[in-house]
């Protein structure tokens, strides 16, 4: 399958042209970022994160640039995000004649917040139950037993990238129970 064609057939929904996108710049996307933030676990996430985006809003690309530079850009654009909240979550340095005092954030969640997510927690296991065996599988793996791609695959006996669409569509599945019962 040649990339612009797969393009076309990824913009009509067809989930072989989604994996063949994702088999052919998977190692771009997460060599690039691992080049950037040199942690794999991270990396991973955030190429995960920018194929996600990137097939949500497929039908955005313009053919007149290069998929993969589009691809890149979400991946750095992803990135700068989490920088951006990272910096959030610790405020401006005070200095104080030869004192310096640095004010970080209690992010520590009172017990409102404990509730809440409780109540959440229940409510997205609810909708997972409402996923194929086989997604729930896999989402659980990932999220609730934080094994690894290569874990995942070695327990469910399936090639790495299958894992990884398998998670990604996972998830678009999941967000769209959500989204449905909100």
């Amino acid at each position: 399958m040649e990339i612009n064609e797969a393009i076309k057939r990824a913009k009509s929904n067809d989930q072989k042209a989604f994996n063949f996108l994702l088999d052919t710049f998977w190692d771009d996307v997460y060599g690039f970022q691992l080049r950037r933030i040199e942690n794999e676990n991270d990396a991973e996430d955030i190429a995960i994160q920018t194929f996600s985006r990137a097939f949500d809003r497929i039908e955005t690309f313009d053919e007149n640039y290069k998929f993969g530079t589009w691809l890149i850009t979400i991946s750095k654009n992803i990135h700068i995000d989490l920088l951006r909240k990272e910096k959030k979550s610790i405020t401006q340095v005070i200095s104080n004649d030869d004192k310096s005092v640095y004010q970080i954030l209690d992010e520590s969640p009172s017990a409102e917040d404990k509730l809440i997510t409780e109540q959440h927690l229940a409510k997205l296991l609810r909708d997972i139950k409402k996923l194929k065996p086989h997604y729930q599988k896999v989402i659980n793996l990932r999220y609730f037993q934080e094994l690894s791609y290569k874990e995942i695959s070695a327990e469910l006996n399936e090639p790495i990238n299958n894992i990884k669409v398998k998670l990604l569509r996972a998830k678009k599945l999941l967000a769209d129970i959500i989204q449905e019962s909100k």
